[in-house]
């Protein structure tokens, strides 16, 4: 079976990978003739390269022809909605629709959607506990992230509705040994260096790499057409999620709480400065206002159709910290 992944030089993505290598797929990777190939290691070897962009077809379609299953897990992630904007939607949603539209010329038989809980959307009406069958409401809770993702899986839904069969899955915040300074590692950094402020008062479902890929896998061989699945593991607030890493970097948590009305003062106040060339925020606006509410997720959807299993977040941060930390970092083999 041919199978073309997008994104694989990402956390997601590299993970895939390996796990798509360790079953004996035939593997082409969509990637940048920039993209860094570090988290792929030895996998970059077994491989065949079609180098290109999801943002342009010229490049995308070529590099689908004779695919059988494709894994869309290419994706942009910003921190500014203001300077942000535009590379969000270019590479998510036109992105997207890019690559959709290459897998319905080329007759591929499976499509996988990598997309987030955030495209489900954030209600201004936390501590509810939200589904797959949760619709799309507009609120000031979502990230121009969420915006472009939603629009992503819209996209998805116009090829299935087009011919595709596809199916999305919706990871929750997801905890990998990736690259330094980039997604979770940042949160594990603060805390080992003690830059940490303070603990937001919210909470979020987070989710290990691991279970993620597993989960894109499952989705592939038993996902519904059309249909989409809650990959996430355990609703926790922010100051367990804190403290567990703590624990398992062997630091003492700060027992700080950070002040939801100045954080987000504080995150406005950034979003201007982010501006400027060179300016890298250590909060925005979006992420204070997420941050201060608590958001529950259900992923009995992916457990009972899927057959999905998620470790407990201690497992996993323990499995994370050995691996950026003691120098056994697993993405250097695909064994």
């Amino acid at each position: 079976m041919k199978t073309l992944v997008t994104g694989a030089t990402g956390l997601i993505g590299s993970h895939l990978i390996r796990a798509l290598l360790r079953r004996g797929d035939d593997v082409r990777i969509l990637r940048r003739r920039d993209s860094r190939l570090d988290l792929l290691g030895g996998a970059a070897d077994e491989v065949e390269h079609a180098v290109g962009d999801v943002t342009d077809p010229d490049s995308v379609f070529p590099a689908l022809a004779g695919v059988d299953v494709v894994f869309h897990a290419a994706g942009a992630v910003g921190l500014n909605a203001r300077r942000d904007k535009a590379r969000l939607h270019n590479v998510n949603a036109q992105g997207t629709a890019n690559v959709v539209n290459a897998a319905l010329a080329a007759g591929v038989r499976r499509f996988v959607h990598t997309s987030s809980i955030a495209a489900i959307g954030r209600p201004d009406v936390t501590h509810a506990v939200i589904d797959e069958n949760a619709e799309w409401v507009e609120s000031r809770r979502n990230s121009e992230y969420a915006r472009s993702k939603h629009k992503a899986e819209m996209e998805v839904h116009r090829g299935v509705a087009e011919g595709l069969d596809a199916v999305v899955v919706n990871p929750s915040l997801v905890f990998g040994a990736g690259r330094d300074g980039e997604n979770t590692v940042r949160i594990l950094e603060s805390i080992r260096s003690g830059r940490l402020p303070g603990v937001p008062v919210g909470g979020t479902n987070v989710v290990d790499v691991e279970d993620v890929v597993a989960g894109h896998l499952l989705a592939l061989d038993r996902g519904e057409r059309g249909a989409r699945y809650i990959l996430g593991s355990e609703n926790l607030t922010w100051r367990s999620i804190v403290d567990t890493i703590s624990e398992s970097l062997g630091v003492s948590p700060t027992r700080r709480t950070i002040n939801p009305r100045l954080s987000l003062f504080i995150g406005h106040a950034f979003d201007a400065m982010s501006l400027l060339p060179g300016v890298r925020p250590l909060i925005t606006a979006e992420i204070a206002r997420q941050s201060a509410a608590t958001f529950k997720y259900d992923n009995a959807r992916a457990r009972s159709e899927l057959g999905c299993t998620f470790r407990p977040f201690a497992e996993t941060i323990s499995r994370v910290v050995r691996e950026l930390y003691s120098g056994l970092r697993s993405n250097h083999s695909i064994t």
